[in-house]
């Protein structure tokens, strides 16, 4: 349990808040832009799909799909982005869990060396 607590104390909280707003657009931002793209596509697909007098020509059809496969790109850009910073992020806490470690490691052995120095005390205190 302290353990964690002290490793909780190493994370920079300061970047982790700085960057939890930009992370949070990112990722409404690309939530959004997904469910906005099914949208269009079932709106095309139905107006395609309505009958011949509503089926929209080659053309706008082609700008259409054009116009969804940049949307597609862009949010393949954003989500990138989005998991560069959620990496950034897990490098932090990673770094700051390694460093704990080794403050432990030699914490136990500080411990290990202080009680053998009191042993040796009490050894000495009970032969005297």
């Amino acid at each position: 349990m302290v353990g964690w607590v002290a490793a909780l104390k190493l994370v920079p909280w300061g970047d982790v808040i700085e960057a939890a707003p930009q992370i949070l657009n990112a990722a409404k931002k690309l939530l959004g832009t997904r469910h906005r793209g099914k949208a269009d596509a079932t709106g095309a697909a139905s107006q395609v799909g309505a009958g011949d007098e509503t089926a929209l020509p080659a053309q706008a059809q082609l700008q259409h799909l054009r116009a969804r496969i940049s949307q597609l790109e862009q949010e393949q850009i954003d989500g990138a982005a989005l998991i560069q910073s959620l990496a950034q992020q897990n490098a932090q806490v990673i770094r700051a869990v390694e460093d704990l470690r080794q403050r432990c490691r030699r914490l136990t052995q500080a411990v290990a060396v202080l009680s053998a120095a009191c042993l040796g005390l009490l050894v000495w205190a009970v032969a005297s």
